[in-house]
């Protein structure tokens, strides 16, 4: 593909804030924050919004993950429906390690994938507000890892034809990238492969973090979206890569980078013929959205 025929996305208009830095009871402290983050829309058509919120008093690690609901994609200030979730060890989970929910609407149920500290874990539910994990055979919520010190997180799950393609950051021996899997039932996945590390945005712990993919179906093409640190300057950026196979984004290159967000934990949302994307606050002290326009690469 030439770069004459490659759209890349650009933040449209005003940021509005959907959820704030949410009051947690016993577990507030003044350092917590939320972090990355799902949006879908459940069974009854309200909007949810869940993200782990790190630094908190729950113990452990500190972190668990915290709902808002919105009647409307485009409210504000989303209604705040309380914890969501948390760690449990009972199922080897790390105590107060919960890590970036995801939600993917298939058929008539709703799967999440989050990850304990070590783990990519999975649950399930009938009405998209309540869920509970799905075990393996050792009654564990674990379904895959790249290794006890791997750092396993950030999963997402892109639904294309038959297949379901999860992404995820895994850190062995230090170094980020951006992994993915293949399933034909989001229970049984494939072994993985990298997708993307390495090239302009480093190769450090943080530097392949929040990955999310979707098709673009006008170009035949996949575009990753991958948050590092931004170079030269303080906060998270975006670089985003387009590319014709779901399983090559470039690794250790910039091969099929186009464009870069000044934006962290970027969630892109298709509704109502308009693209929306979802973001951290810069201060980190909530989430908010924007539209989303495709435009020609220069």
């Amino acid at each position: 593909m030439s770069d004459q025929e490659i759209l890349i996305p650009q933040i449209e208009g005003d940021w509005w804030r959907i959820a704030g830095n949410p009051d947690l009871g016993r577990y507030n402290t003044e350092r917590q924050q939320p972090l990355d983050f799902g949006i879908w829309q459940a069974a009854d058509q309200t909007w949810q919004l869940a993200s782990c919120v790190r630094r908190t008093g729950c113990g452990g690690r500190g972190r668990l993950f915290y709902r808002w609901q919105a009647n409307s994609l485009l409210e504000e200030d989303w209604q705040p429906m309380g914890i969501f979730m948390e760690a449990d060890p009972n199922f080897g989970e790390k105590l107060g390690g919960l890590q970036a929910p995801f939600v993917l609407k298939h058929q008539d149920e709703y799967f999440m994938f989050y990850g304990d500290w070590v783990n990519i874990c999975s649950a399930w539910s009938k009405d998209g507000k309540t869920f509970a994990r799905l075990l393996n055979p050792d009654n564990l919520s674990g379904m895959f890892t790249e290794g006890h010190r791997s750092s396993c997180r950030d999963p997402m799950v892109m639904a294309f034809r038959d297949k379901f393609y999860i992404y995820y950051t895994g850190v062995p021996a230090g170094k980020g990238a951006i992994y993915c899997r293949v399933s034909s039932d989001l229970r049984h996945w494939s072994d993985s492969v990298i997708v993307n590390s390495g090239g302009s945005g480093g190769e450090g712990p943080q530097d392949a973090e929040c990955p999310f993919v979707l098709y673009f179906p006008s170009q035949y093409s996949f575009y990753l979206f991958r948050a590092h640190p931004a170079k030269g300057k303080e906060g998270y950026e975006t670089s985003v890569f387009c590319s014709p196979n779901p399983l090559d984004f470039g690794v250790d290159s910039d091969q099929y980078k186009v464009a870069t967000l000044p934006v962290e934990a970027a969630r892109i949302i298709y509704y109502e013929q308009q693209y929306y994307v979802a973001a951290l606050q810069p201060d980190l002290q909530g989430i908010r959205m924007a539209r989303l326009k495709w435009v020609p690469k220069d």
